[in-house]
């Protein structure tokens, strides 16, 4: 198998597992504001995960576009992990006017570029 196959592949693995986790936020933070402190514990650590998950993505996704796939991975990647970086310092800071409707936006680009790595991708192999 070719490293950007491998690379591919890691890639999509990477960004599943990052949409996945940015989907389970929303439901902690409404756990949270239900009454239960549980959320909280919840959501602040797979916050910090998912921005440990975007720099891994970032890598994969700039190892796949050297190796011949497309520029805009790595880009889109960056942007997210600016986002959840921006993300983490909004939720600490108590920021909801910013950090809700951040979060609604990184929810909505993760998943998208999940997609997308897994579709659109799949027509751009290099012969």
């Amino acid at each position: 198998m070719s490293v950007y196959m491998k690379s591919l592949t890691l890639l999509r693995a990477t960004a599943g597992v990052h949409a996945v986790a940015i989907c389970l936020q929303p439901v902690f933070a409404g756990v949270y504001l239900n009454g239960s402190p549980a959320g909280m514990r919840m959501h602040e650590p797979t916050g910090l995960a998912l921005a440990f998950l975007g720099l891994f993505q970032v890598v994969a996704a700039t190892i796949w576009w050297r190796s011949g796939g497309r520029w805009t991975a790595p880009a889109v990647s960056l942007l997210i992990l600016a986002g959840e970086v921006g993300q983490i310092a909004m939720g600490y800071s108590r920021q909801l006017a910013v950090h809700v409707p951040l979060g609604i936006a990184l929810v909505g680009a993760t998943v998208v570029f999940a997609f997308w790595i897994n579709n659109r991708a799949r027509k751009a192999v290099p012969a």
